[in-house]
């Protein structure tokens, strides 16, 4: 059994003297507290499947942070696109409150996709946002300027902005999901860091792209037709994502969730109850009408989970912040501070997010070894202590002095990246996993990642110091402390509301031995 197991098991924490004067009384209590598996109920996941799994869950994460990269990146350029109306401090801030206004409607897109995913499938459910998002992404890049159609460029940027920000709340949810469901449960933190390396690869698309086009096309260029490309460029990666998951299979945790169901309503309907039979058959018709369930499971999943909601509101706020942050506002801080052009601060994003992204998997092992709340924790914390330091260096101005804050920054980021993916699907049980998670991390989201951006420009504006921006961000910090302080260890166990994973024959066979072995004492 391996160390994270260990320190989550119940067997340590008995009594030996009242366990040899009560032997079945243990057993029976051993029974209740960790269920008998037998060989069937355990799952086995080859490690090819896993990947390709993983491949099609992070490409859809990639394509999402791809959009709101090149809208990041492009912020000062779409705002006098599409905002040249106005002045010229007004024009970024309403064009970062464009880039906001997408996560109003997030709750309301994991409200339907979540619980929608729970009832079909996280597989075809994962299919429709992605294709949603590529068609939303399209579009922005096909809408003419303000100076062509007046307030008719804002109002559709708008549009597409809310239908990227609605499919885009089925998103996150189901593919961590999807992955925490296919992977081991030994290597869970490890797979699930894959998901944020597609987070990281999207943005360094976006920001790349947008740095080879401005180079090659000038500042003149990009702001007349070449900011296009970049959304163009959405449609044809989003039909490669809706290939690739529609190849893949269901997770095997819904799947035999799912064939638990029916065995209880094939039970319940063979009982001779005309009750019974009138249950049974209440139950296929909820799994045959579709969306119109949604706020009777909406009920059931606030009912349930309310206070485990509310931590994951939490602890999303606070990453998203420290994520919004370094990744979505500082490029704009760059321009607008400190003056830089574009291909400048684009550069030294990048090396950041290169960085990052050359150990996230590393992390993701880490987590594995030593437990998901230690990482956790190292990134909250940093980020209370280095923040302020981190904004002092980035005043400084100089290329190196920049660099070295955002890669203060960022190491804080990537403890919170590489885990957060592992630790979020298992707070919820597997019945209710994509609704409950895509709520909870949604309106996280809407209401506190999203608009950290026009927040802190706000701040920085209204305050008259950048410094205001390193206070939001610890503030925020503190909050994640006392999430990850709360939060139980899952690390090597299984998911809530499934059997255990596992990634060969042998290691499934060695836990049925260890179990003998733990009930025999």
């Amino acid at each position: 059994m391996d160390a994270e197991a260990k320190d989550n098991d119940v067997t340590p924490s008995l009594d030996p003297a009242a366990r040899k004067r009560h032997p079945l009384l243990f057993r029976v209590l051993l029974g209740k507290l960790r269920p008998r598996w037998r060989r069937g109920d355990i799952t086995v996941t080859e490690e090819p499947e896993v990947r390709r799994a993983v491949r099609a869950a992070a490409l859809g994460n990639a394509m999402e942070w791809f959009d709101y990269g090149i809208y990041a990146y492009l912020a000062v350029t779409l705002g006098n696109v599409f905002y040249s109306g106005a002045g010229d401090g007004t024009q970024t801030i309403l064009s970062l409150a464009t880039f906001a206004v997408s996560f109003a409607v997030r709750p309301l897109g994991g409200a339907f996709f979540g619980p929608l995913g729970d009832r079909v499938g996280r597989k075809k459910v994962l299919a429709l946002t992605m294709m949603l998002m590529a068609a939303a992404t399209f579009s922005i890049g096909l809408i003419p300027s303000y100076d062509t159609i007046g307030l008719w460029a804002p109002a559709l940027l708008i549009l597409a902005r809310l239908l990227q920000g609605f499919s885009t709340g089925g998103e996150y949810g189901g593919a961590a999901t999807f992955i925490a469901e296919y992977a081991p449960d030994k290597r869970r933190g490890y797979f699930g860091s894959f998901l944020e390396l597609g987070t990281l690869a999207g943005y360094i698309g976006a920001s790349g792209l947008v740095l080879v086009l401005t180079a090659g096309i000038g500042d003149d260029a990009m702001g007349s037709w070449g900011w296009r490309i970049p959304f163009l460029i959405g449609g044809p990666l989003g039909a490669v994502g809706l290939y690739l998951r529609l190849k893949l299979e269901e997770t095997p945790a819904f799947l035999k969730s799912e064939a638990g169901k029916a065995q209880t309503e094939e039970a319940a309907g063979t009982a001779g109850s005309p009750e019974a039979g009138a249950a049974s058959e209440a139950g296929g018709e909820r799994a045959a009408r579709g969306p119109e369930n949604s706020p009777q499971e909406l009920k059931q999943i606030v009912a349930r989970q309310w206070r485990t909601l509310l931590l994951c509101i939490a602890l999303v706020a606070a990453y998203n912040v420290a994520n919004y942050m370094l990744l979505t506002y500082m490029p704009t801080h760059l321009t607008e501070a400190l003056d830089w052009p574009r291909t400048q601060q684009l550069g030294v994003v990048i090396v950041t997010m290169v960085a990052m992204i050359a150990v996230v998997t590393t992390v993701g092992r880490l987590n594995d070894r030593v437990g998901r709340k230690p990482l956790l924790m190292a990134g909250m914390v940093g980020f209370l202590v280095v923040t302020a330091p981190a904004y002092l260096l980035v005043r400084e101005g100089s290329a190196v002095a920049v660099l070295g804050g955002m890669l203060l920054l960022g190491g804080s980021l990537i403890c919170l990246q590489g885990t957060m993916s592992a630790t979020l699907p298992a707070l919820f049980p597997t019945d209710i996993r994509y609704g409950s998670l895509s709520i909870g991390y949604n309106i996280s989201v809407a209401v506190f990642g999203g608009t950290t951006p026009a927040v802190i420009e706000a701040l920085v504006q209204g305050l008259g110091t950048s410094m205001a921006a390193a206070y939001y961000t610890m503030a925020f910090a503190v909050v994640g402390i006392v999430s990850v302080a709360l939060l139980k260890e899952t690390a090597g166990r299984p998911l809530e509301g499934s059997p255990p994973a596992v990634a060969t024959e042998e290691e499934a066979a060695e836990l049925i031995r260890e179990q003998n072995r733990d009930t025999a004492l």
